[in-house]
């Protein structure tokens, strides 16, 4: 339920959203945002808000008030972003006529890096997983072991989506002892490229293949009853094991992961984008962001060298 001071519209702003199509979740956040405005608009000018009353003045107002009370930027830059929203419904109404919240700038926010394993994390899930395949003891809870094995590593070592693993046949794999190539048909973009498999991910691709039943699937990765997997279940995998390892583990999780390695490894942002599919290198540049760890690691140099 939405609550209102009398006259801001903001009942009817969020069934406005609801008639939209808006998720609820997203209607909660914008009208949050605005209750929190309406209660400083009231405060400042001793008025209640009405609409056709929002001002470009009130607004700049507002932005320095939450910079000066210390606001996180992205936070600043939502609200913004809800109050214009806002501010286009009330235009539509004929309550304004035009935007005030248009041409007021956001606030520059330091570029966060996105989610991967840290070099400890990843060998605690690794291990996590040698041990669910060393604990199998029947012929089938092998076979998921080194499945999930596979699965796991293989991510991590070639970066694939989760619809690309779970698309992936039979005839997209090539393995000899000293090579090996994963060719993703239809990437994001409907684009195709060829991944090498190094020598980890040969391993553990081998040793699921050889113990792999459902020969009549084209598919690489099967259920136990030899349907193929899908992403859903990836996601659920990971996450029992990520649970069980006591990290945070998606199949976003590990694509990240993959070219951090990279980027840690030096391999230069050309080549990852080309690995990961990036039709554009300023995708790929997110990898270059560093993380908390890294900015811990460089101030540590200065007592460590």
């Amino acid at each position: 339920m939405v609550k209102t001071i009398k006259g801001d519209g903001l009942g009817e702003f969020a069934e406005h959203l609801k008639d939209d199509g808006k998720a609820e979740r997203t209607i909660e956040a914008y009208v949050s945002d605005l209750q929190k405005f309406v209660t400083w608009y009231m405060q400042s000018n001793g008025d209640a808000l009405t609409p056709k009353a929002l001002t470009t003045t009130d607004v700049r107002e507002y932005r320095t008030y939450m910079l000066r009370t210390k606001v996180a930027p992205s936070t600043i830059n939502r609200t913004l972003a809800s109050l214009r929203i806002y501010a286009e419904w009330a235009v539509s109404r004929d309550q304004l006529n035009s935007n005030p919240v248009r041409g007021i700038k956001g606030v520059e926010e330091q570029p966060s890096a996105p989610k991967w394993l840290e070099k400890r994390e990843q060998l605690v899930l690794l291990r996590e997983i040698e041990r669910e395949v060393n604990a199998a003891r029947t012929e089938a809870a092998k076979r998921q072991a080194w499945r999930d094995q596979a699965l796991i590593i293989l991510m991590m070592q070639t970066g694939l989506r989760v619809s690309e693993v779970c698309d992936l046949e039979m005839t997209d794999l090539t393995l000899s002892e000293r090579k090996g190539l994963v060719i993703v048909r239809e990437g994001k973009g409907s684009k195709q490229r060829e991944v090498p498999l190094n020598a980890e991910g040969r391993r553990v691709l081998k040793l699921w293949l050889e113990v792999r039943e459902g020969k009549d699937c084209i598919f690489v990765f099967i259920g136990q009853r030899g349907e193929p997997l899908r992403p859903r279940a990836v996601q659920r995998l990971l996450a029992d094991y990520g649970r069980r390892a006591g990290v945070e583990v998606t199949p976003h999780t590990l694509r990240h992961t993959f070219a951090k390695n990279l980027i840690n490894a030096g391999v230069t942002l050309e080549k990852v984008a080309a690995l990961l599919g990036h039709a554009n290198l300023n995708t790929t540049r997110i990898y270059i962001t560093p993380s908390a760890t890294d900015l811990e690691k460089a101030v540590n140099v200065l007592v460590e060298s």
